[in-house]
């Protein structure tokens, strides 16, 4: 058994949030209210394909969809699949690209291709624990459409998986990587269902109010950490979650991981520096301080006074964000999720 090599394009975060967690969502009403389901998954790309492998399409038999399997290029030819296989149609494997003769009529002509594989849905408790039960995964044999979820409790599922074949589940499950493995006689899918990303942001400043919802939006569960209680009002912060504890309290609470961002705004020392060095002992894939080269000198001379290794204060990213030139509040935190992202996806930010 071996991972396939894949594209650049078939790798893919499947954290909680967005369009696909809506599609997931939306099959269970209609699961509920009786209606016929049908699951659309994207299992490979190439090129420039909109959408990344793991993404999902549901449809019912009214043809309503939900979700996204290619931004609308090729959506009404894979709801027509769709409603085949609700009819009593086998899954089945679609291939939809450039070297189609409906390339130019699916809206892929420019180069990109993907395959989508289609599916009955035939309960809720195929699609329910990907929505609860994070984190999950779901495997199936492109073939013949058996299937598994694996998760910390174990495996279950019609579909057998050896062990080799549970291995690499797992770590692509712990890689947040949806992706294709070669099994012995078969061919499988693996889409990882996790929690969101955490973004821990200390300081209920200005630039927080402005980032707090970027990020919740590019699918970061978001917690602003302030003890001073005239800023992290719900009137400033509305719909976002706001802890009011000493930023070391409320770190230590989170356990911060390796899916986790800490960005500390507040331009204060007795909030920033705790939060800093609670989060230079945890595995945050992200430390960001606001502040300027001056600010950023000091605050490594007191972390490295406090113990500090030159290694640790090379995690932080400061001053925090790309330089995008920007001045205003929201400008910052455009820059500062964009380097989230880059760092995210190991790409290496243009300072």
């Amino acid at each position: 058994m071996s991972s396939t090599p894949v594209a650049p394009g078939d790798a893919n975060s499947r954290s909680a949030g967005g369009a696909d967690d809506a599609a997931l969502s939306d099959a269970l009403d209609w699961l509920d209210g009786g209606r016929a389901v049908a699951l659309a998954t994207v299992v490979a790309t190439w090129g420039s394909s909109p959408r990344p492998a793991g993404s999902l399409l549901t449809v019912n038999e009214d043809g309503s969809f939900s979700g996204s399997v290619s931004g609308g290029c090729i959506e009404g030819a894979v709801v027509g699949e769709a409603l085949e296989v609700m009819a009593g149609g086998a899954p089945r494997l679609l291939d939809f690209g450039i070297s189609d003769d409906s390339a130019w009529e699916v809206g892929l002509a420019c180069g990109g291709d993907v395959r989508v594989f289609v599916e009955r849905v035939d309960n809720a408790e195929m699609v329910q624990p990907l929505l609860t039960a994070r984190p999950v995964a779901r495997v199936v044999d492109l073939s013949t459409g058996d299937h598994a979820l694996v998760d910390a409790d174990g495996v279950r599922g019609p579909l057998a998986l050896q062990p080799a074949v549970l291995s690499a589940v797992r770590q692509s499950l712990a890689e947040d990587r949806s992706t294709r493995l070669d099994a012995e006689n078969a061919e499988l899918f693996v889409a990882a269902f996790n929690p969101a990303a955490r973004m821990a942001i200390v300081g209920a400043v200005h630039v927080a109010q402005a980032l707090a919802p970027m990020a919740a939006t590019a699918g970061f569960d978001v917690t602003v950490i302030d003890p001073r209680r005239a800023f992290g009002t719900t009137e400033r912060f509305p719909g976002v979650r706001v802890v009011a504890d000493w930023p070391d309290e409320a770190l230590a609470a989170m356990a911060p991981d390796a899916r986790t961002v800490v960005v500390t705004l507040s331009h204060d020392p007795k909030l920033d520096d705790p939060a800093l060095e609670a989060a230079l002992r945890s595995e945050a894939f992200y430390i960001g301080a606001l502040g300027s080269r001056k600010t950023q000198a000091a605050r490594r001379e007191r972390l490295s006074t406090a113990g500090f290794a030159a290694s640790d204060l090379a995690r932080i990213h400061g001053p925090v964000g790309l330089d995008l030139g920007g001045r205003k509040a929201a400008e910052i935190a455009v820059a500062i999720l964009a380097e989230v992202i880059a760092v995210r996806y190991g790409r290496t930010p243009t300072r």
